[in-house]
């Protein structure tokens, strides 16, 4: 890896990866392509490390033009691709986004890639496409059944998670068929700093410092693996450094605790955080919403191919990567602050937060 191509490097994990990826590799340089929509923003690359190999390129994936440009200027030889909408709420109120960008906008980056590295390259050694996925592809889960492995076959509920399976089998196709040296990842819910607060981890911490209703989604006792946003980016550096060409690996955080569980951890942690918050306890601003249409009940993730492959296993259990995350935001309200001024911010605040439970 010399000339990594993040996409979406200004979101939730994609900043997250963008900062441990200059951490992990000194000698990569990293261009970050980013729209900055509602979910990214500036304000997630601020202070980096080694900003001088970073270099933020605005623009959108679905613009063929653009993407010939940057590979040829940046002798691009690594794609690392996160771009996608992926709320499931916004997928089901407006599905037609999820399509663009989730579908098109993956084909147009593997036409790209395909190009360049395929026609261009006297060998294929150290190049790599890297796809980053959801468990969301295999569709829910009973409380009795197994947790879901890579042959588990895709059964998508939303228009979200139906989006990104298409881009799955894409992304397979293009290894099958032209030989494109891709890897997939397929992972669990991701919380931790950067965060957009329509998320569940981030929206109910944000609602209960400000005392407001803490909404959950039916009866809360949806399941979800949960995954510490580090502990993933760490995954996907294992996954490009030593996993195989046209493999996929599932990764979880070997958590799987019920939607209140959650809640009633993070109201936990902020009564200890905030002892003089008139809105101890903070449990006590639960309420329940109407249930959103479809919702899987339960996900959960099998991690032994990349555990026993690759030796990664996740570093933070749920108790421990919940009281850093919320170490962080009480630490870091400016960045609220910042993104606040976004006007979809505002939009989503206004219709929004007390009216549903923002469950990923």
């Amino acid at each position: 890896m010399k000339n990594i191509l993040v996409t979406g490097g200004a979101g939730f994990i994609g900043s997250n990866f963008v900062r441990f990826l200059l951490e992990k590799e000194p000698d990569v340089h990293v261009y970050n392509f980013d729209l900055l929509t509602y979910a990214g923003s500036l304000e997630n690359l601020k202070n980096l490390p080694s900003p001088t190999r970073h270099t933020f390129i605005h623009g959108d994936i679905g613009d063929a033009d653009l993407l010939d440009r940057i590979f040829s200027e940046h002798a691009i030889d690594t794609v690392v691709h996160f771009a996608a909408e992926s709320h499931v709420d916004r997928s089901i109120l407006g599905p037609e986004a999820f399509i663009q960008t989730n579908i098109i906008g993956t084909f147009k980056l593997l036409q790209t890639a395909r190009k360049h590295w395929l026609t261009g390259a006297s060998t294929l050694d150290g190049y790599r496409f890297h796809h980053v996925s959801t468990d969301e592809v295999f569709g829910s889960l009973a409380p009795q059944d197994p947790a879901f492995e890579e042959t588990t076959p895709y059964s998508p509920n939303s228009p979200y998670s139906a989006s990104k399976a298409s881009s799955d089998h894409l992304v397979r196709a293009y290894f099958h068929t032209y030989g494109l040296p891709v890897s997939l990842t397929n992972c669990s819910n991701n919380y931790g700093p950067y965060q957009f607060p329509e998320k569940f981890v981030p929206l109910m911490i944000f609602n209960a410092m400000m005392g407001k209703p803490l909404p959950v989604y039916g009866d809360g006792q949806q399941i979800r693996d949960w995954l510490y946003v580090e502990d993933h980016c760490e995954a996907i550096w294992r996954v490009l450094k030593f996993g195989k060409v046209g493999e996929t690996y599932n990764i979880g955080g070997n958590n799987q605790p019920t939607n209140l569980e959650v809640l009633d951890s993070i109201c936990a942690i902020l009564d200890e955080r905030l002892p003089q918050s008139p809105f101890r306890p903070h449990a006590s601003l639960k309420t329940f919403v109407k249930d959103r249409p479809g919702h899987d009940r339960r996900y959960a993730i099998n991690i032994t191919k990349v555990n026993t492959e690759l030796g990664w296993a996740p570093r933070h259990n749920l108790k421990a990567g919940l009281e850093a995350t919320i170490d962080w935001y009480l630490n870091n309200t400016a960045w609220l602050q910042a993104i606040s001024k976004n006007d979809e911010f505002q939009n989503w605040l206004d219709n929004n937060y007390e009216k549903r439970g923002g469950n990923q």
